[in-house]
């Protein structure tokens, strides 16, 4: 992901999905932290990133897309709790994303049986590739 914009707009959904239950919570912060910091965002950036509205910009490529819903999938349970507002938002962030609810709905599965909550790459891609056949 070279655009500088499409990071920043992927940061702000992270931002924006987090403060879905009304609370950002230090794991959620620490994770889209660690996620700006591996899209090389500077710190002064991420912190006004808290102070804007969400600007959305159009995700265009399928795989972009899945890892930003794996990304949002994560932040979901990074503070350990799961609230049904999140489990809906993020089901109508993945439809709007234009990615297939039967996969979106699996990954979710296989991610709430892993014990640290995470699954392999190759695991994920293959979820949605099913669905193409």
């Amino acid at each position: 992901m070279d655009d500088y914009q499409e990071k920043i707009s992927l940061l702000q959904e992270m931002i924006s999905f987090a403060l879905v239950d009304g609370e950002l919570h230090d794991r959620e912060y620490d994770f889209i932290e660690m996620v700006s910091q591996e899209l090389e965002i500077d710190k002064a950036s991420f912190l006004k990133l808290f102070e804007k509205k969400a600007q959305k910009k159009i995700i265009k490529d399928e795989f972009s897309r899945i890892c930003q819903f794996y990304r949002l999938s994560l932040l979901m349970h990074s503070d350990g709790i799961l609230h049904e507002r999140e489990q809906i938002k993020i089901n109508e962030i993945g439809i709007n994303m234009g990615l297939n609810p039967y996969a979106m709905k699996r990954v979710l599965h296989l991610m709430k049986n892993s014990p640290n909550r995470m699954i392999d790459g190759e695991v994920l891609l293959s979820v949605f590739s099913e669905q193409h056949n």
